[in-house]
C-alpha cells in the first residue's frame, strides 16, 4: 500500500513539475516583453468582471455590461482584482500546459516527460503559442477547447475520473468564453458524429462521449444566454453586439450595392449613413467617425433589428458576388497568420481606470515602445507552419498504415479547427492575422505528434506489433 501511494505521489510529482515547467516556458513572450501583451480588447475584458460580479453578487446594476464574453470576464476577474495582469498569464499558461500533458500522454505514455518537452520546447521556440498564452484574451482558450474535446472523444480511457472532471471543466469555461470557440465546438460535435455514422462500428462509448461535449456546448450557450437575460432583462447569447454582418456585407461590396440600389425606395435604418459607408469592417464598428460609433441608441438597436432583412435581402441579389468574395476571406485568413500587436492609443487612455498604478510598467514594455520582434517570430511561424505541413504529408501514408485511432482523431480535430477558424473569422468578421495564428500552431503539434509516432514504431523493431488504442 506504501508503495503504492509512494508510486502515485511521484507520478503527481513528476506531472505537476513538468505542467508548471511548460507553464513558464510558454510564458516567455510576456517576460521578455517586460509586461503581458495587450490588445484593445484586453482593457474591456479586465474592465467588465468587476462591474459584472456586482450585479450578480451585489445587485448593484450598471446600465451597461459590455458586448464581451462575461464568462470569460468573471472567470478572470480572481486572477487580476484590477491590480495587475500577470496571474491571467499564467492561468493561460497552466491550463494549455496541462492539456497539452495529457494530449501528448495519451499518444506516446512510455518516456511522457521527455516527449512532452520535446514536442514543447520547438512550439513554444518557433510558433506562436507562447504569444498567444501571453496575450490578455480569451483568443487561446479557443485550442484549449478544441484538444479538450479530442481528449474527451478519443482519449477518455487514458484519463482518469479526475483528469476528465478537471477537462471538462476547463473546456466548458473555454467554450463560454468567446462565441467564436461556441461555434467551433458545436461544428466539431457535428464533424464527430458525421465520422462515427459514417464507420459504423462505433461503440456506445464513443457516441457517450461525442454526447457530453455536445452538453458542455449547450451548457455554455445557456449560461451566457441565462446571464445576459438577468443583466439585461432579455435573453441573448452575444448581448449587446455591434452589427458585425452588416458591417461585413457592406466592406464586401454587395450590401453597399443593394443600399445604393434600394434606399430610395426602402426604410432601412441603415439607409441613412448610405453616403458614408466605409471600405472595412473596422472603419464601420470602432473608427471614431465611423457609423456604429456616430450613430444614437436607438438607430444602433433599429440596424440590429434590421440586420437579418438586410443582409438575406443582399443576398439574394448578389448570391454569386457574396460567395465568391466571401470564398477569398476565407482563403485569404487561412493563409494570414501575424502575431504583431503594437502599441494602442485607446489602451494607454483606458489604463489607468482599468489598472490603477500599472501604466508605467506597461510603458516600460517592449510593445509599448514598439521594439518587440513580431515580424521576424511571424516569418519564423509560418516557415515552420509550412515545414508542418510538408512533414504530416510525408507521414501520412505511414500513419495511416499502422492506423491509430487517437492520432488519426487529432488530426481531424485539428485540420477542421485551422478551416472552421479561417471560415469564421474571414467570412463572418474580418480577414485578421492574429485570428488564424490563434489556431495555427496546432498545425505544428500535429507534425510533432506524427513524427513522435514515427520514431516510437522504428524504435520498437520491425518484429514487434504496436499498442492497441
Amino acid at each position: 500500500m506504501k508503495q503504492k501511494e509512494a508510486g502515485i505521489q511521484g507520478t503527481f510529482g513528476r506531472t505537476s513539475g513538468a505542467v508548471l515547467l511548460g507553464a513558464l516556458l510558454m510564458t516567455w513572450p510576456a517576460l521578455y516583453n517586460g509586461y503581458p501583451l495587450l490588445f484593445p480588447d484586453s482593457m474591456t475584458y479586465v474592465q467588465d468582471g468587476p462591474t459584472i460580479a456586482r450585479a450578480l453578487f451585489l445587485h448593484n446594476f450598471a446600465g451597461y455590461f459590455g458586448m464581451r464574453s462575461f464568462i470569460y470576464s468573471l472567470g478572470i476577474l480572481p486572477f487580476h482584482w484590477g491590480i495587475t495582469p500577470w496571474p491571467i498569464v499564467a492561468l493561460h499558461a497552466l491550463l494549455t500546459a496541462y492539456i497539452l500533458w495529457l494530449v501528448v500522454r495519451s499518444i506516446v505514455p512510455r518516456q511522457t516527460a521527455t516527449r512532452y518537452f520535446v514536442l514543447l520546447v520547438p512550439l513554444t521556440l518557433l510558433t506562436g503559442l507562447g504569444w498567444v498564452v501571453s496575450l490578455i484574451m480569451p483568443d487561446i482558450m479557443g485550442p484549449v477547447l478544441y484538444l479538450s474535446i479530442y481528449l474527451l472523444v478519443f482519449a477518455r480511457e487514458t484519463l482518469s475520473r479526475a483528469e476528465r472532471l478537471i477537462v471538462v471543466s476547463i473546456a466548458f469555461w473555454a467554450a463560454a468564453s468567446h462565441i467564436s470557440h461556441l461555434m467551433l465546438a458545436a461544428g466539431i460535435c457535428v464533424l464527430l458524429a458525421l465520422l462515427l455514422v459514417v464507420r459504423g462500428r462505433s461503440t456506445r462509448l464513443r457516441w457517450s462521449a461525442v454526447g457530453e461535449v455536445a452538453m458542455i456546448v449547450l451548457m455554455a450557450i445557456s449560461i451566457q444566454v441565462a446571464l445576459h437575460a438577468y443583466l439585461y432583462g432579455k435573453p441573448s447569447l452575444n448581448g449587446e453586439r455591434p452589427a458585425y454582418l452588416t458591417a461585413r456585407i457592406i466592406a464586401d461590396g454587395p450590401g453597399r450595392w443593394y443600399l445604393e440600389r434600394h434606399c430610395t425606395n426602402m426604410k432601412l435604418a441603415i439607409c441613412d449613413y448610405v453616403h458614408d459607408l466605409p471600405e472595412n469592417p473596422d472603419g464601420f464598428l470602432w473608427d471614431a467617425n465611423g457609423i456604429w460609433q456616430k450613430a444614437s441608441p436607438g438607430a444602433r438597436e433599429l440596424i440590429l433589428q434590421q440586420e437579418t432583412r438586410f443582409v438575406l435581402a443582399t443576398l439574394r441579389t448578389y448570391p454569386r458576388e457574396q460567395l465568391s468574395i466571401s470564398f477569398r476571406n476565407f482563403w485569404q485568413q487561412l493563409t494570414t497568420s501575424d502575431l504583431s500587436n503594437g502599441p494602442n492609443a485607446w489602451v494607454l487612455k483606458t489604463f489607468d481606470g482599468v489598472l490603477p498604478g500599472t501604466r508605467p510598467a506597461y510603458l516600460q514594455s517592449r510593445q509599448a515602445r514598439q521594439t518587440l520582434p513580431d515580424e521576424f517570430f511571424t516569418a519564423v511561424q509560418d516557415w515552420t507552419v509550412i515545414t508542418s505541413l510538408v512533414a504530416i504529408g510525408v507521414l501520412t501514408p505511414f500513419v495511416w498504415r499502422h492506423l491509430s485511432p487517437r492520432v488519426v482523431g487529432l488530426a481531424a480535430v485539428i485540420f477542421f479547427t485551422v478551416i472552421a477558424n479561417a471560415f469564421v473569422a474571414g467570412v463572418f468578421s474580418e480577414v485578421d492575422g492574429r485570428y488564424q495564428s490563434r489556431v495555427i500552431w496546432l498545425l505544428p503539434l500535429l507534425a510533432g505528434v506524427f513524427v513522435l509516432e514515427w520514431v516510437d514504431h522504428r524504435t520498437a523493431g520491425p518484429g514487434s506489433r504496436r499498442r492497441v488504442r
